[in-house]
């Protein structure tokens, strides 16, 4: 029955329907921590669906003298009558809903609140992995509907399902305690319990979640993996490709298990993008390239800078005038509206396409040379323009050839009588008429005692000797061949990339890639003029010429069994006199540096960046979510690794001082 607000008397465990809005909470209830918002939640939805399953037990509330007030204080299911409420929030109940309650008044109200909290033993985690398996499995109940009758999410309740659906041979181990919910969730990856079960017998003795994540996984494509990012898993799919998903990590990401169609479709996208390339812009041919074909043999040839046409002219200026004006009109907002920071966006874009036009490859090159088209470490498709394949060069290459260069030669001088005409072979002519005379001992004798005099003379013109160096250099970088230096100095080029994955792709590597693209472009098309380029650039330019071709050989990169340790020696020292300082070049991430080392290493580095105290934090995390947190707690510190870091400088400091010895002297001469 219901009872009313005058009822009193009622016997002890008298089961009473009690209207919800009769119901109080008690003052002597154990529990002090409110029930979260989730765990009610959780109750509400399972009570719409199965009602309340247990009853709640109360006592009569009194006032100062006794008497019955007509309400009820809940000492037991108090989350139950929140619940309720919350109902009555959401219409789905009224405040008059009967609500099944026991009497006590024998015992201790505040003994039995506790009693409930305490004496009881939570179902292991299997239990409720199989349970919801149940659910699914005997009455066909999606992870939406199971989710609504428990009140929790989808995305739980496919966990707890995946959870479920482990081997029961592994599923009992974790029951036993011999396997953690990390490494039962990392076993998850997969359904195939024959998998699961043969990694178990042969993993080493406790193996962390991520080792056996990674071996269940070896053979699939990370959904992170370049090519994915490049293809994107909706196009995957759609060519029939599988995903295994991984539910257990943050960002839910999963394993492409069809490998080779996901090449297949990377190949076919990067085709189409060369096949794109080669129809905008004319190259005769353009080659598809998963990493960049280093080893291609090829010249390379770099665009060279021309006048804007006066119609790009005229809309550059134009769109660089609002750009001004929009900055003018909103330097001191704070923020700026979306519309106006979507105008920015537009004319910068445009802003930038103009200026690209400042720079523009021979339509000879274009029509004879090549670009590749490669995927980029990070997803995307990057584009190296300007190759010259050897078959496509001209009889009379650019190169500047020496045998080429003589063959002009003899054409300008018109017959073996004519006067050169041309200031650069002054004297060639006379030279080889007389060398036709004479023997090749005889030759070599006189260019001998030639070079002996050049040496002599060149060993007391310093400024000359840069000259013949960078000169030296210069015809062996930029020129393929070009065999066009006198001075026997070679440079010895180690490439990075064979080293280092993915280095083309940092702000150090396409910061360099761009120096040296500008140099380039300023180089004379023939390398017969090279000489000429390097002897009238005014100091500065030739010294910076200079030092980015030296730069271009330098090679501090250790190998294993190196057998260079003066080199490396020498390397360190070099370090100190150019004052290097990593930090503006390299980050610890969890690609660079964190997840390639031991836990302990990332505690080191957490250790030495950040504290002691923010190294000891991460000892419980698991190796994945250690090197995640260190990567965020290393970002501002300006860490380095002991392989990176520069000793303090004494070298710098002490040719600057010698810089400055020598000063004073030069002026007194």
């Amino acid at each position: 029955m219901i009872m009313s607000a005058k009822s009193i008397g009622i016997p002890d465990g008298t089961e009473v329907r009690i209207p919800l809005s009769k119901l109080k909470k008690s003052p002597k209830n154990a529990r002090k921590t409110p029930h979260s918002e989730a765990a009610i939640e959780a109750l509400a939805a399972s009570i719409a669906v199965k009602g309340v399953l247990q009853n709640l037990v109360v006592e009569p509330e009194v006032d100062g003298e006794g008497a019955a007030t007509g309400f009820f204080c809940v000492i037991i299911g108090e989350g139950r009558r929140l619940a309720q409420l919350l109902r009555v929030q959401r219409k789905e109940i009224k405040k008059s809903e009967p609500i099944r309650c026991i009497v006590d008044t024998a015992n201790d109200p505040h003994e039995i609140s506790l009693d409930e909290n305490v004496t009881r033993e939570n179902m292991h985690p299997a239990d409720q992995f199989e349970a919801f398996r149940k659910q699914a499995e005997e009455r066909g109940f999606g992870a939406e509907e199971i989710a609504a009758r428990f009140g929790v999410t989808a995305h739980v309740v496919r966990q707890r399902l995946r959870l479920g659906a482990v081997s029961p041979k592994l599923v009992q181990l974790y029951r036993d305690g011999e396997l953690t919910l990390e490494q039962l969730m990392a076993f998850a990856i997969t359904d195939d319990h024959a998998r699961q079960e043969a990694l178990y017998e042969r993993l080493p003795f406790d193996p962390d979640a991520s080792t056996i994540r990674r071996l269940l996984t070896e053979a699939h494509v990370a959904a992170t993996d370049r090519r994915a990012r490049f293809v994107g898993l909706e196009a995957y799919t759609e060519a029939g490709g599988t995903v295994l998903r991984d539910l257990f990590t943050e960002d839910r990401g999963g394993y492409l298990e069809d490998v080779a169609l996901l090449d297949l479709l990377v190949t076919a996208r990067l085709g189409r993008e060369a096949d794109n390339l080669r129809a905008a812009e004319g190259w005769r041919w353009t080659e598809a390239h998963l990493d960049f074909p280093h080893a291609h043999g090829m010249r390379r040839v770099y665009p060279h800078s021309v006048e804007l046409s006066a119609e790009d002219q005229a809309a550059l200026q134009a769109v660089q005038s609002e750009f001004d004006r929009l900055t003018e009109q909103h330097q001191a907002a704070e923020e700026l509206p979306d519309d106006v920071d979507a105008r920015f966006g537009e004319l910068e874009t445009e802003i930038e396409r103009l200026e690209a036009k400042r720079q523009a490859y021979d339509p000879d090159d274009v029509a004879r040379g090549g670009a590749f088209v490669v995927l980029n470490h990070d997803g995307t498709v990057r584009v190296e323009r300007g190759f010259i394949r050897p078959e496509d060069e001209k009889p009379e290459a650019e190169t500047g050839l020496e045998g080429d260069a003589e063959a002009r030669n003899e054409e300008d001088r018109g017959g073996e009588d004519a006067a050169p005409d041309d200031e650069d072979d002054e004297g060639a002519s006379d030279e080889e008429d007389e060398n036709q005379k004479l023997s090749d001992a005889l030759v070599r004798d006189l260019t001998a005692h030639r070079t002996l005099g050049l040496r002599l003379n060149l060993s007391e013109q310093p400024d000359v000797a840069i000259v013949a160096i960078t000169h030296a250099l210069a015809a062996q970088i930029f020129y393929v061949g070009a065999a066009a230096h006198v001075v026997g100095i070679q440079p010895v080029r180690c490439d990075l990339a064979a080293h280092a994955d993915g280095i083309e792709d940092t702000p150090a590597g396409k910061a360099w890639s761009d120096r040296h693209a500008n140099w380039a472009r300023q180089m004379p098309k023939d390398v017969a003029g090279l000489w000429e380029f390097v002897a009238e650039l005014d100091h500065d330019s030739r010294m910076a010429l200079f030092a980015h071709c030296v730069a271009l050989t330098v090679n501090a990169v250790k190998l294993p069994f190196d057998r260079r340790p003066r080199a490396l020696a020498a390397a360190r020292r070099l370090a100190e006199a150019v004052a290097l300082d990593m930090t503006s070049y390299w980050r610890p991430t969890v690609r660079s540096y964190l997840g390639r080392v031991t836990k302990a290493s990332i505690r080191v580095a957490v250790r030495e960046g950040v504290s002691e105290e923010a190294a000891e934090r991460l000892s419980a995390m698991k190796k994945a979510d250690m090197a995640q947190a260190a990567e965020q707690l290393l970002a501002a510190t300006g860490w380095l690794p002991s392989l990176l870091r520069t000793a303090a400088s004494q070298g710098q400091a002490g040719l600057q001082s010698e810089a400055q010895d020598r000063e004073p002297h030069s002026q007194a001469e």
